[in-house]
């Protein structure tokens, strides 16, 4: 029998995960839960968060009766949220592979314009980070390797390798 008032364990850790500019603006987000609905809502939550943590070069607040845990790089501010009884090692952990993973597949230049200009590459990261909720990995090797999977070429289908074959004899012929 479980003590009460313990919540049952759940995977669904993250609620958000977000990437913020110098100025506070929205770069890029995920919310994986009814938290904050609406975007006003996501928005003026983005804005609270980041007035408080303003300056703070890492850290963990709790905020709403969410715990908020945050760090700073250049111009950008990375924010992993989840429940007010999640453990801030775990968010912390998420964050920590959010930023290294980044830092790897933008090749070390973790910046605004950067972000802007591979921003498909980011969601990418993100996706193979968090799912739903979910923490799926926290190592950020694991994750730039699976994305170098997913980037290889694929092999060329039968019929194009036929159609080339055909065309370079063909093309053999006629010089001849």
């Amino acid at each position: 029998m479980e003590p009460a008032g313990l919540p049952e364990p759940s995977l669904y850790t993250v609620k958000a995960l977000f990437i913020l500019d110098s100025d506070g603006q929205r770069l890029l987000a995920k919310y994986y839960d009814s938290t904050f609905p609406s975007a006003e809502e996501q928005a003026a939550f983005e804005r609270r968060v980041f007035s408080s943590t303003r300056g703070v070069g890492g850290d963990v607040a709790c905020l709403q009766g969410l715990t908020v845990v945050c760090t700073s790089s250049a111009d950008l501010s990375f924010y992993v949220v989840g429940s007010g009884r999640e453990n801030e090692l775990l968010l912390s952990a998420v964050l920590g592979c959010l930023v290294e993973a980044l830092g790897r597949v933008l090749r070390g230049e973790v910046e605004k314009r950067w972000l802007l200009d591979n921003l498909a590459g980011a969601f990418l990261v993100v996706d193979e980070i968090v799912d739903g909720g979910v923490i799926l990995e926290s190592d950020p090797q694991q994750v730039v390797q699976r994305l170098s999977l997913r980037a290889a070429p694929e092999p060329a289908a039968y019929g194009f390798v036929l159609l080339d074959y055909l065309v370079g004899s063909s093309a053999r012929k006629e010089s001849e």
